[in-house]
């Protein structure tokens, strides 16, 4: 009879192969149908959402405003004015002519003035071309922060894919050791297995779903956090487009100098700073113009009207103006302002050069890490084939009582491992390659090339 018994075991462990993992998706939302999102949709939404890149849009904003000013200076200024006086009493003296108002009871006049003031050091001029300077590094400041908002999308994008890769292998355990512990109660019954193979799958199969609770709760959290960072509201899920495969393609090809050469042309933050440090040298200019004289042109137009008028009374009139003004001592002002130009334009030469080697150690961090993951994502596909092959084989052995049950609890830990662990190296190779990209300043421009 244990004969028939166990050869029935070994026939039906060899048709349905009962460790194998089922071949429809582990992963099914309970909820009813929610919106599906690519990591290119996200960016989308994130990058129109995200207050880090609202806020550099306002400074874009500002300094275009700024720009306005600083052209406002180079046009006159037309201004109206009016004055109404009212005396206390009207006072006139004696003369050969007659009686002559020399204070009238009202007086009203109004007029309009073009007035105009540079410097001959040309400082308006120089705010002007530091203005436009202004927008121009603001523009990329805005571009690096798209592009760094951008990795941190992906990054979170592909942490909740890992944590659904992390439910399925979960799940996908809980049915294996379901299927175990009911063989191994239908073999204790045969008496082929002791007590002890059964508490033991009853006991690997507890922790098994207490990994699935963990896991699903991982999920629960990094979808949480994948909304909070795209600025999306509401049930959803994701989904693997060839987008994606697009953007973490492989970028080895070039040699490492040559990813740092583009990283030098392609970096925003880095053009920005070579912004700053030539705008630094005009503020020097700006500052020694003070030196130089101001000039100012005024022209006017005035209406006068007393009540009453004497007959020299001069109702109308139309002049112009001009002035200069020579700067001779002001107490040291005009150095000083000068001095902290020049030590502003050194800061800003140091900070371009620190930034640059900086960019040039992320390239290496990013160039190494993408090839370190390289070589792991191969190891770990090999481990996970030998490890499934080693299940399958003692699942069968056990079946035919050729093996024992912590044979086949090793060989599943083995599997679930190799797994967990070819699962984080697939993500972890694709925001390698994400990282790389944004070390070049390359990412945003693939990104945008998507849309």
């Amino acid at each position: 009879m244990k004969c028939i018994v166990s050869f029935l075991l070994v026939v039906l462990a060899g048709a349905t192969h009962a460790y194998a993992e089922p071949s429809a998706p582990l992963w099914s939302d309970p909820e009813e149908s929610v919106p599906l999102y690519g990591l290119v949709d996200l960016c989308r939404i994130g990058l129109r959402s995200a207050e880090p890149v609202r806020i550099s849009e306002e400074e874009v904003f500002i300094a275009e405003r700024e720009k306005e000013k600083s052209r406002a200076a180079l046009l006159p200024a037309l201004t109206a004015f009016g004055q109404y006086t009212r005396y206390s009493e009207e006072k006139s003296a004696a003369s050969s002519f007659g009686s002559m108002a020399i204070q009238p009871e009202s007086a009203l006049s109004w007029g309009m003035r073009l007035s105009q003031s540079f410097s001959l050091g040309g400082k308006e001029v120089t705010a002007l071309k530091i203005a436009k300077k202004g927008i121009e590094f603001r523009r990329y400041d805005l571009y690096a922060i798209r592009e760094e908002y951008v990795l941190k999308i992906a990054e979170s994008f592909y942490g909740v894919l890992k944590a659904k890769k992390g439910v399925d292998i979960a799940k996908a355990n809980v049915a294996r050791l379901e299927k175990y512990r009911d063989e191994a109660n239908l073999r204790l019954r045969v008496g082929e297995v002791s007590k002890t193979a059964v508490l033991r799958a009853e006991g690997e199969l507890s922790g098994a779903r207490a990994e699935l609770i963990r896991a699903e709760n991982i999920l629960s959290l990094a979808k949480a956090t994948l909304a909070r960072v795209a600025g999306i509201e509401g049930p959803y899920d994701v989904e693997e487009t060839g987008a994606e495969g697009a953007l973490a393609a492989p970028a080895i090809p070039d040699s490492l100098e040559s990813l740092k050469q583009r990283a030098f042309s392609e970096r925003a933050d880095l053009v920005s700073a070579g912004i700053q440090k030539s705008a630094a040298e005009d503020r020097i200019r700006g500052a020694r113009s003070a030196y130089w004289p101001a000039l100012s042109f005024e022209g006017v137009f005035l209406k006068r009207d007393e009540e009453p008028s004497s007959s020299f009374f001069v109702g109308e009139s139309i002049y112009g103006l001009f002035r200069i003004d020579v700067p001779l001592f002001e107490g040291g002002l005009r150095q000083a302002e000068v001095r902290v130009s020049e030590a502003r334009k050194r800061q800003a030469e140091w900070l371009y050069d620190d930034l640059k080697k900086t960019i040039s150690v992320e390239v290496d961090a990013a160039y190494l890490d993408l090839r370190t993951q390289a070589g792991i994502l191969a190891s770990l596909e090999d481990q996970l084939r030998f490890a499934r092959e080693n299940f399958d084989a003692v699942s069968k052995q056990f079946a035919a009582g050729l093996a024992s049950s912590i044979d086949v609890i090793d060989a599943n830990t083995l599997l679930v491992d190799s797994e967990r662990q070819l699962s984080r190296a697939q993500y972890d190779y694709r925001i390698a390659v994400l990282r790389l990209k944004r070390a070049t300043g390359t990412l945003l421009k693939m990104v945008d090339g998507m849309r």
